[in-house]
């Protein structure tokens, strides 16, 4: 009758420890549909395809997003019209997420660094912008974000990528920052 107690226990004992190792993030590859854009995510994504106005024009926003312990983490993506001039657009979009969160403009110097990346479009606005905003609640947020655009045929396609949490998780937002390619 021991034997049987005793292997039960060192069942649950093992079953704890694997928990316990568990890792924070389960990391999978992202992809969006009708396009060759990765990108990597540490949490099974949410979904969404939206009608957004971007300058003068309506677009289908795809986002593709999800919480990690305290990290919120989204990858956005949209097509430009064709003619659009994608540089004002990424610099439009940079504005809205920063006023989203509070973030008094210009930036402060080293908040903004120049983000040029294989296979996108060498833009002046490409940028990765690291600062603290707020949350419509008041709570302080870290921000790590990119803006980057591609060509895709006659077309700009813009890529977006951002996480928001309480504290920057370095390993977290180079992991997100480091996947995206065309």
């Amino acid at each position: 009758m021991r034997t049987p107690f005793l292997a039960l226990m060192a069942c649950l004992t093992v079953s704890l420890l694997l928990s316990a190792c568990s890792p924070d993030h389960n990391w999978r590859e992202v992809g969006f549909e009708g396009m060759t854009l990765k990108a990597q995510l540490p949490c099974h994504p949410d979904r969404t395809t939206r009608s957004v106005p971007m300058g003068a024009a309506m677009v289908d926003m795809q986002v593709a997003g999800c919480e990690s312990g305290t990290a919120m983490l989204a990858v956005m993506t949209t097509a430009l019209p064709v003619g659009a001039d994608a540089n004002a657009m990424l610099a439009g979009w940079q504005q809205a997420t920063l006023n989203h969160v509070r973030v008094d403009m210009p930036l402060p110097a080293g908040q903004s660094q120049a983000w040029p990346r294989a296979g996108f479009l060498p833009l002046a606005s490409s940028v990765r912008v690291q600062t603290q905003g707020q949350r419509a609640d008041g709570q302080a947020v870290t921000v790590d974000a990119v803006w980057a655009a591609l060509a895709e045929g006659e077309r700009v396609r813009l890529v977006h990528a951002v996480v928001y949490d309480r504290q920057r998780d370095p390993d977290l937002v180079s992991t997100l920052q480091d996947s995206l390619r065309p």
